[in-house]
């Protein structure tokens, strides 16, 4: 590997991956996705109708997390980073965390109860450089 260091940003609706060498918070943003469900349901007729609102919304940020989870695993499965930054409310970034293989949980070097999700790349360097 070449001592890349990636920073997830991330919430129930969006994610952005940022890419770095060593430790530095020279950001550059390298992939992003969007969950479509954040604003329309992807679960089946039948499994709308038996859950509430808050309960399917809830089904749907877990959804997302294992989504940017097994994103993760395939990018360290191929090498792409040496360390984990991530950036998420605290209950998404739980919701990661349990999708998350022990190997990749092991690369997580600093994890940040933050919702940096909806600010440019500029901000988001110098939030994290204020800790």
């Amino acid at each position: 590997m070449n001592d890349m260091t990636w920073t997830v940003v991330a919430d129930e609706g969006r994610a952005r991956v940022f890419q770095a060498r060593g430790l530095t918070l020279d950001l550059e943003e390298v992939d992003g996705f969007v969950n479509v469900a954040h604003s329309a349901t992807t679960l089946t007729e039948k499994q709308a109708v038996a859950f509430s609102a808050s309960e399917r919304k809830e089904k749907e940020r877990d959804k997302f997390a294992c989504q940017v989870a097994e994103y993760l695993e395939k990018a360290r499965l191929h090498q792409r980073f040496d360390r984990l930054r991530l950036v998420a409310e605290s209950k998404f970034l739980g919701m990661m965390l349990s999708y998350m293989s022990v190997e990749t949980r092991g690369l997580v070097f600093e994890q940040l109860s933050k919702d940096y999700s909806t600010l440019g790349t500029r901000d988001i360097q110098e939030r994290l450089r204020q800790g």
